[in-house]
């Protein structure tokens, strides 16, 4: 299919579907009841820039750019530019050891629900089956459909496959090799390095997801354009049930299109008798289009609507780098209690190596996530916000890359989730002594009354009073390096 015959297809599909593209139509749309309950997902950064492994996933850009230390690193390892281009890493990007059913063996002990690949980043190089893109890991590189494999285990397993497409900002990405003698300027690549358009508005010192201005320039008719059809195939070949998109999207060029693409993908939903939804940064969407999802931070109270972080267990990168370092389960595992506590999801991505094994770091991470949720999921999955979200003096800072330091919690700081009936309070820095939370104080006149406390981790029915000041839950000493859930059941 050509790009025009593509164009006239999303036009009759948006023609005699139930959602057009308007806000209007499209602000009807409803969260995934799936996602809403599932609440924990596994993100997955792995492509060309795994074979480098140094600075981070954006290699592909920072190797052309003369202000960063990937440029010179570049030139002393591989060679200069224009012999040795971000092309050349393809062919000794084999992944001779991806097994996509023990990767989502992995996932499922980790106790995640849904799984997202990142099927193409901003470096162009898709790791799909593409009609539309001869730079893809089925006709080069692996040979593989990497999605399509982990698409097919994912059903094997019973989670969700959800998609990821960093496309947008390839219209620039690669940029900085046009400002010296580089293969980006050579005809014969333009396809996949190209348009690499240039403007001051791109340059390295003035581009960044937290300070792009809707207002800038935008992306060509020609390449918004191609840019829908693409993302409309990667629908119609995998049906995700989650389609995530990175952040230029916001800008004003991609308005239209947005609205054309999201009509597109929940009509298309409606046919295949899926909940679906669209992950976006910044004003890209209205709130009750699509859900909202906020990079390495959170958000400082509860959310009307349903939203999602996203973050990764390593600091330095989101694809792997020799050099990384990582987040504990615990500092993971409080940030999904707190995410939850305010009505949102957690996304929370690993950096596969070249080869297709994932590093023992992160192997270790998840399997310390997957045993506490064992014991203490109950507190998570199918859960809604309380009355409030918690107590105690430690809370996020509002905003983007804000998460990488663990916060300070301490005995005195609880979050709070709710289902059918119980409040599930978490500890989030236990110290031993008996639990004291001043949201559970006995209220007279008007109260709840509090008819048990049960400890997930160990199943014990606890002791506990109350008073005019506080509850006070009798723990006798019990200790632990992670957050505890007290199941506490109310009237």
């Amino acid at each position: 299919m050509t790009i025009n015959e593509y164009l006239n297809l999303i036009e009759e599909v948006i023609k005699n579907g139930a959602y057009k593209d308007d806000w209007q139509s499209l602000s009807h749309h409803k969260t995934p009841s799936w996602y809403y309950r599932d609440k924990f997902g596994i993100f997955i950064h792995w492509g060309i820039y795994s074979v480098p492994a140094y600075g981070n996933e954006w290699y592909a850009r920072a190797m052309y750019d003369k202000n960063c230390r990937e440029f010179e690193h570049h030139i002393k390892t591989y060679g200069p530019q224009d012999k040795f281009g971000y092309k050349d890493f393809i062919p000794m990007f084999t992944a001779e050891k991806f097994d996509a059913g023990e990767w989502v063996s992995l996932f499922k002990k980790a106790g995640a629900r849904f799984v997202m690949p990142v099927c193409e980043h901003h470096d162009g190089f898709a790791m799909y089956e593409t009609e539309f893109n001869r730079w893809n890991a089925k006709a080069m590189g692996p040979c593989r459909d990497v999605a399509g494999e982990l698409k097919a285990a994912c059903e094997k397993e019973g989670l969700t496959f959800c998609a990821s497409t960093h496309r947008a900002e390839h219209y620039f990405f690669m940029n900085m090799g046009r400002t010296f003698d580089s293969d980006v300027n050579d005809d014969n690549y333009r396809d996949f390095y190209g348009p690499a358009y240039y403007s001051p508005e791109f340059d390295s010192g003035t581009l960044h997801i937290t300070t792009a201005d809707t207002y800038s320039t935008g992306a060509s008719r020609e390449w918004l354009e191609d840019w829908l059809v693409r993302t409309c195939e990667l629908i119609d070949r995998y049906q995700p049930s989650i389609l995530y998109f990175d952040w230029w999207i916001h800008n004003r060029s991609f308005k239209p299109y947005l609205k054309k693409l999201c009509a597109y993908y929940y009509n298309r939903a409606e046919e295949w008798g899926k909940e679906v939804t669209i992950n976006y940064k910044h004003e890209a969407f209205p709130p009750t289009v699509a859900t909202f999802d906020v990079e390495r931070g959170a958000l400082t109270d509860i959310s009307p609507v349903p939203w999602q972080t996203d973050t990764a267990i390593g600091k330095r990168s989101w694809g792997y780098i020799k050099d990384n370092e990582f987040k504990s389960a615990r500092q993971i595992i409080t940030d999904l209690i707190d995410i939850v506590s305010k009505n949102g999801m957690l996304l929370l991505n690993i950096g596969p190596k070249a080869d297709g094994t994932i590093t023992d770091e992160e192997t270790a991470v998840l399997l310390e996530i997957g045993e506490w949720l064992r014991k203490n999921g109950e507190g998570i999955y199918g859960t809604t916000f309380w009355k409030q979200f918690g107590e105690g003096e430690v809370n996020n800072e509002d905003g983007f890359f804000k998460d990488n330091e663990e916060k300070a919690f301490t005995a005195n700081d609880f979050r709070f989730t709710y289902k059918d009936g119980f409040v599930y309070a978490f500890q989030m820095r236990p110290d031993g002594n008996d639990v004291k939370i001043k949201a559970f104080r006995k209220h007279i006149p008007h109260d709840f009354l509090v008819n048990s406390v049960t400890l997930l981790e160990t199943g014990e029915t606890l002791p506990f009073e109350r008073n005019e000041n506080e509850m006070i839950i009798k723990t006798n000493g019990l200790k632990s390096d992670k957050p505890l859930c007290f199941k506490i059941e109310i009237d």
